[in-house]
């Protein structure tokens, strides 16, 4: 991802934001727990968003970095026309590897990153999950999956693997929950450079 840093040059003192900004389950942007609807936003946000040396997700508001409060992955993949898409658009590539948790979610390991798949495409992702034979995925075999057994189940002749969602994070480098360092200010809220005249 191509974020501009340009503004920091400029004001490098600017303190981070923390607590205002997440993203849900389905890919959405939310301030302030209040999901973000404005095209040109979203579009902004999707295009700053970058992660850190230490798995922090934010997005560069010019010279302000605002932390991103995930609420599972730092990506949410649909499929569109047989791709899997980010909730930025950007194209996930073929998963590396696939995962099932306790819950029953879908988590796709990309070129990306890790990321879960939208529910509203769980049902057409599991139709299409098959056993060593070809034939079409049991629910015990499912099931025995979200038991965190490894089973027989292939997607497009893949394997799908068991994985605690505790150990998500962790397995793939991300923090879902970025805090400031001590003693630094827990909630700055984000510049406005509108208002600003930045």
């Amino acid at each position: 991802m191509a974020v501009d840093f340009s503004a920091i040059a400029r004001w490098p003192d600017v303190p981070a934001c923390y607590g205002w900004l997440s993203l849900d389950r389905r890919g959405d942007w939310r301030l302030q727990g209040e999901r973000i609807t404005h095209g040109g936003l979203i579009a902004f946000i999707n295009r700053q968003y970058g992660c850190d040396d230490g798995g922090c997700w934010f997005v560069q508001n010019g010279p302000q970095r605002v932390f991103v409060s995930l609420a599972y992955t730092p990506w949410v993949f649909r499929q569109e026309d047989g791709v899997l898409v980010s909730q930025t658009g950007a194209a996930g590539g073929a998963p590396r590897s696939l995962h099932v948790d306790e819950d029953g979610s879908v988590l796709l390991a990309t070129a990306l990153g890790i990321g879960l798949l939208d529910d509203r495409d769980l049902a057409g992702f599991l139709a299409r999950c098959h056993d060593a034979d070809g034939r079409p995925a049991g629910e015990d075999a499912l099931f025995a999956l979200m038991k965190g057994k490894s089973g027989q189940v292939f997607w497009q002749g893949q394997p799908l693997q068991p994985i605690a969602a505790v150990d998500v994070p962790e397995r793939f480098d991300f923090r879902q929950h970025p805090q400031p360092a001590e003693g630094a200010a827990r909630e700055t809220p984000p510049v406005d450079r509108g208002r600003s005249g930045r």
